[in-house]
């Protein structure tokens, strides 16, 4: 059991994986990657053409990749550093094997096309401690000031497991958990289609907050108030509350909130080894070439304008002037760089597609982390026997507090905060060190006998991502009725049912797809993208291997009425 409130299915090892392509394109990309026949081809003549791929993050690198091995050139522009929001950092004057995950830093087996990747490159994963999960010695749960040590969820109060039982009663009374859950585990389409199909017209204009209280389980404030703030999975989601509940819903379904894997040596690198790898399946271009090859160690610069030329093509300036055009192009940074980072022509969407753009609801996170000598949490209190600190949920200032080790003896990291929405802003006017001090002071009131910070071995690191100019924000999350403006921007890649004159410029990133907030949606949709662009080229998958698109009238997303 890995969830402080797990959801309502327990599962056998010996059951089909589940797949995070979520209900609403139920395609499986993982079946896609691993197909002998590869995901496509494109006429020889058109090999060596150059496609703009703008962002460096994990769905441009893959984009990249993939076109690469199809014989085109991508030429990939990059504001910052390869990785996006999959941002390893190491601490000044301390071993470089000391990292924090300032992004992306857990990802559930669900996650099974990124975890092509992963495996295609030769990454290794272990358990990340989240609450109550094995991989966690213990968990301290402290609410209006009472503090909760527990191994198991057993060892909590029995509030606790009464919130437990009402979220899993709230999930199956109002949508359908289980059934939907077991459909996607046997990856039974027409089952999958048929009950999202009721859920999506029937919650779209709902909150998260709202779900639970329309649930009988759910009519105590208190139960309701406890499991905002302790939650499922990863701990707290009264952040979500103002969200639509479908997002949520996917979540669970998809169990993208269970069994979570850090990547040793830290997220960044499935970017930087996939712009290193040297493909042996590659056409037109020689073996040894690498994206890293194609563009001389380095990416273009930022992008500073995009617009459209003649010959419905893609013009595009970067940071140093330098002016390039393009047949076809993959925008995967986020869509609020289009409305401001970037000076773009009304001409590259149609106008309903800037609308879904500037409707997009961004959440806001931040995160602290700190080296410490060692693992020092693991001592054992002489009087209880207890660890003398433990992984922590509160309802003070740190919110999520993740402890971070390699081994006994080894110097480790401390997550000392871990925030989002509102709980972030907190944070954006301190400096880190001022950001240090508070959080220091409120784990000091949980554990009045520990000196964490006389295990500080250098200066903390910290991240609020709506500060971040090429970022402006965490990730995507829709509130209540945003699906239709969700379902454009993914479906943007389907571009025959563009205008002629709005086609070639292609979306992707995981505020794309379904799953904004992990690293299965920006795989999926540089999959889409990649598959938009073959198309484009006059290119086609194998028959015995369809891309997205080709079953795309199978499996589209629900399509709700405008008027």
């Amino acid at each position: 059991m890995t969830s402080t409130v797990p959801n309502a299915v327990q599962h056998t090892d010996a059951a089909e994986p589940i797949t995070m392509f979520g209900p609403d394109f139920p395609y499986a990309y993982d079946d896609f990657l691993a197909h002998p026949a590869g995901i496509g081809q494109i006429p020889a003549t058109e090999h060596g053409t150059e496609v703009a791929v703008i962002g460096g993050g994990l769905s441009g690198i893959v984009a990249a990749y993939e076109l690469m091995k199809m014989g085109l050139k991508p030429v990939v522009y990059e504001a910052d550093e390869i990785g996006g929001r999959l941002r390893t950092v190491g601490f000044d004057g301390c071993d470089p094997e000391l990292t924090a995950e300032m992004g992306a830093m857990r990802f559930p087996p669900s996650s099974t096309a990124l975890q092509h990747y992963i495996d295609l490159v030769g990454l290794e994963t272990r358990p990340f401690p989240n609450p109550l999960s094995p991989a966690t010695p213990s968990t301290v749960v402290d609410l209006k000031g009472e503090s909760h040590y527990a191994r198991t969820i057993d060892d909590l109060p029995q509030v606790y497991r009464d919130v437990m039982d009402a979220w899993n009663r709230c999930l199956e009374e109002g949508a359908d958990f289980s059934d939907m859950n077991r459909a996607m585990r046997e990856r039974d389409v027409p089952r999958i289609r048929e009950i999202w199909a009721k859920l999506v017209q029937k919650l779209d204009n709902q909150t998260f907050y709202g779900f639970l209280c329309d649930s009988d389980s759910f009519k105590s404030f208190r139960h309701r108030e406890i499991f905002g703030q302790v939650g499922f999975g990863t701990g707290g989601w009264d952040t979500d509350f103002p969200n639509s509940i479908l997002e949520i819903l996917r979540v669970v379904y998809t169990e993208a909130d269970d069994h979570h894997r850090g990547i040793v040596g830290g997220s960044q690198q499935l970017p930087l080894r996939l712009w290193d790898r040297e493909p042996q399946k590659i056409v037109h271009w020689p073996l040894g070439t690498s994206l890293s090859s194609l563009h001389n160690g380095e990416p273009r610069p930022a992008v500073t304008r995009l617009n459209r030329t003649a010959g419905n093509r893609i013009t595009v300036t970067d940071a140093t002037g330098d002016i390039r055009t393009y047949p076809a192009a993959i925008f995967t940074g986020q869509s609020w760089l289009l409305l401001s980072k970037i000076d773009c022509d009304d001409a590259l969407f149609p106008i309903d597609h800037w609308t879904a753009m500037e409707r997009t609801h961004y959440m806001e996170s931040s995160k602290l982390f700190v080296p410490v000598d060692r693992p020092f949490w693991l001592d054992k209190d002489e009087a209880t026997g207890r660890d003398t600190m433990s992984m922590t949920l509160t309802d003070r200032m740190t919110r999520g507090t993740y402890l971070l080790d390699d081994g006994p003896d080894k110097p480790a990291v401390i997550c000392l905060s871990y925030t989002w929405c509102d709980d972030s802003l907190k944070w954006l006017p301190l400096s880190p060190n001022e950001r240090m001090d508070v959080m220091l002071k409120s784990l000091g009131e949980i554990y009045p006998d520990v000196d964490i910070r006389k295990h500080i071995i250098g200066n903390p690191v910290t991240v609020s991502w709506e500060n971040e100019p090429w970022f402006m924000g965490a990730f995507k999350a829709n509130l209540p009725g945003h699906y239709r403006y969700q379902r454009r921007l993914f479906t943007h890649f389907m571009q025959d049912r563009l205008p002629a004159d709005r086609r070639g410029l292609f979306l992707a990133g995981d505020d794309i797809s379904w799953t904004a907030g992990w690293a299965e949606g920006a795989v999926q949709t540089a999959l889409n993208a990649v598959w938009g662009v073959m198309t484009r080229f006059g290119g086609a998958t194998d028959a015995t291997n369809p891309g997205p698109g080709d079953v795309f009238d199978d499996i589209a997303p629900v399509e709700l009425p405008e008027d």
